[in-house]
């Protein structure tokens, strides 16, 4: 199969042992993925620390962060990170910049009373910044006074921005300041074009979108393998992601009834699993990311599924 309509990755899963991280890295080069990107959960490794690791193992891969919470990183020194991992592999950084989950943000003193001017203050900074500018920003959060990165530490190839948002407002604003939307898992075409109305790009916009995903011969087989996957679908934080998909009154019922997250997730009928992840022989879920880029996705990020995470990387390829 040959990507054709936009570039297909895979997200560096991260609970992934120490041991396994470069070799996973090296796979997914070797295999032939458009992207690798790397998170950055709360308690889990760093992402821009996973990401140099990345680049500096691979040869090809495009490494995306995705995504740093901006409460957490003051926006200068974040450009410092970026402009260094974009110089040394120049045409291979993305990097997505977020508020963050409320709950971990909040447990670590860094949840803003504004996520949304939080956001409106330090992307265009950040921007500026990695472009070789000057940044003078008075603002809430953000406060720089003449601040700008070196001639020498200001990349050839300045990395897109992107911002991982949810809401409509602030898919709204990133249609405003980025390069691109970050959309988290589980993103249908519905969802797509639903974004896409709030988002409204006023030019070129990059829909990077994640999904939980495995390849099996056995269709039921993958089905099973992304059942533990979906686990947290039932909190309020989803809920934008399911309503465009009509069966959300019914999903959160469900979740009530369910004792706890993992009974919600086994009780789940086969055909919201089938929807909310990419799961089936390589030719559907091949047509199921076909589907994502004609909604307007230009990247579709795959996060392997099952406990063998490298063995899914490989069942994952073969929809490229």
């Amino acid at each position: 199969m040959t990507a054709t309509a936009g570039a297909i990755g895979v997200l560096l899963p991260c609970d992934l042992p120490a041991a396994e991280v470069i070799g996973f890295a090296r796979d997914a080069d070797a295999l032939g993925f458009d992207e690798l990107w790397v998170a950055e959960d709360l308690g889990h490794r760093g992402g821009l620390a996973q990401a140099a690791t990345a680049l500096a193992v691979t040869s090809r891969i495009r490494v995306g962060v995705g995504l740093l919470p901006a409460g957490a990183r003051n926006v200068a020194f974040a450009a410092m990170e970026a402009a260094t991992l974009a110089q040394l592999h120049p045409g291979r950084l993305d990097i997505a910049v977020g508020h963050g989950m409320p709950d971990w943000m909040r447990a670590a003193g860094a949840w803003p009373r504004s996520p949304l001017t939080l956001l409106r203050e330090y992307i265009p900074a950040l921007r500026t910044l990695l472009s070789g500018g000057t940044a003078d920003v008075d603002g809430r959060y953000v406060r720089l006074d003449g601040v700008r990165l070196a001639p020498t530490a200001v990349p050839d190839l300045v990395p897109d921005v992107f911002a991982g948002v949810r809401s409509p407002k602030s898919l709204a604003l990133s249609g405003e300041t980025a390069d691109g939307t970050l959309l988290a898992e589980p993103v249908t075409p519905p969802y797509v074009r639903e974004a896409l109305r709030s988002i409204a790009p006023r030019g070129p916009h990059r829909i990077t979108a994640y999904n939980v995903a495995a390849v099996a011969d056995d269709p039921g087989a993958a089905v099973a393998a992304v059942r533990p996957a979906l686990q947290a679908l039932g909190d309020a934080d989803w809920r934008p992601h399911i309503v465009p998909l009509g069966f959300h009154e019914e999903l959160a019922a469900l979740r009530a009834a369910s004792a706890d997250a993992r009974a919600f997730a086994e009780a789940m009928p086969a055909e919201w699993v089938e929807r909310l992840a990419l799961a089936g022989t390589p030719a559907h879920v091949r047509t199921r990311i076909d589907g994502l880029f004609a909604a307007g996705v230009t990247s579709a990020v795959l996060i392997p599924a099952g406990p063998d995470r490298r063995a899914a990387l490989a069942a994952l390829a073969r929809v490229l």
